[in-house]
């Protein structure tokens, strides 16, 4: 057993990432962008057969958790993932099994 004391503040983070992704609708718009290296909110709602407001609504979400990034093109924002964020919760995971 190691030593390290357990951070509330880090712990709180984490479960509010987590929260964040677990959701269908924001799971399959991870996936969509691990295919796609970024894509635009057209391009994610026609691509999951929904409505622009809710994609909107999901990637809102996910950008605040710190889970996506984006960049403005002209009038178009482009969604990413954060990969150092998602790779950080993965081993997280894989540690309490």
């Amino acid at each position: 057993m190691t030593n390290s004391k357990l951070d509330p503040k880090k712990l709180e983070e984490a479960a509010s990432k987590l929260r964040a992704i677990a959701h269908p609708m924001r799971i399959a718009v991870i996936g969509l962008l691990e295919k796609q290296e970024q894509m635009n909110v057209t391009q994610i709602y026609e691509a999951l057969g929904i409505e622009q407001a809710s994609a909107s609504h999901h990637l809102n979400i996910l950008k605040t958790k710190g889970v996506l990034d984006s960049r403005r093109s002209g009038k178009n924002t482009f969604y990413f993932l954060k990969h150092e964020a998602l790779s950080q919760m993965i081993d997280c995971l894989n540690r309490c099994h």
